[in-house]
């Protein structure tokens, strides 16, 4: 028996990559809906890449457009370990992305349940499904707990 495939785990491997290079650790995976089989992965990367828009999200979204020839992603979903910003929810409404899972919440700079909730705005075109993973926010946060904690 096979065991199924959890985008959320596979996204949390992706964040402590992340944190080996120095990087915020938030992992992100998009996987098709229909078929549960992974179009793209990213993890942070701003300080390697020297962008500020090379967030996990930001990374994996620009990778599933280019898989899929297209800029818009219906029919898929994001993973991603830590409440998107303002900046990856535009993304992510642009993109047309069917659903969102993250893990932490980010009271600091989360756009998504905390924040400025750019979901529920009216200047918001496209509203993905939002969910959170309760049971991998213990180990997302502390994840960021662990590498802030070194660095101060």
């Amino acid at each position: 028996m096979t065991a199924k495939f959890d985008p959320m785990a596979h996204a949390l491997v992706l964040a402590a990559e992340a944190a080996a290079m120095g990087e915020v650790p938030v992992g992100a995976v998009i996987v098709d809906l229909a078929t549960g089989e992974i179009v793209a992965e990213g993890h942070n990367g701003p300080i390697g890449a020297h962008d500020p828009t090379a967030h996990a999200e930001i990374v994996a979204i620009r990778r599933a457009a280019k898989k899929v020839g297209n800029y818009r992603l219906p029919g898929l979903a994001l993973y991603v370990t830590l409440e998107p910003c303002a900046m990856c929810a535009g993304a992510i409404s642009f993109a047309r992305l069917t659903k969102v899972v993250f893990a932490a919440r980010d009271e600091k700079g989360g756009a998504v349940v905390s924040g400025g909730k750019f979901f529920e705005q009216p200047t918001c075109h496209w509203r993905p499904e939002v969910e959170e993973d309760e049971a991998a926010a213990a180990q997302a946060g502390e994840m960021l707990r662990d590498f802030f904690r070194a660095r101060r």
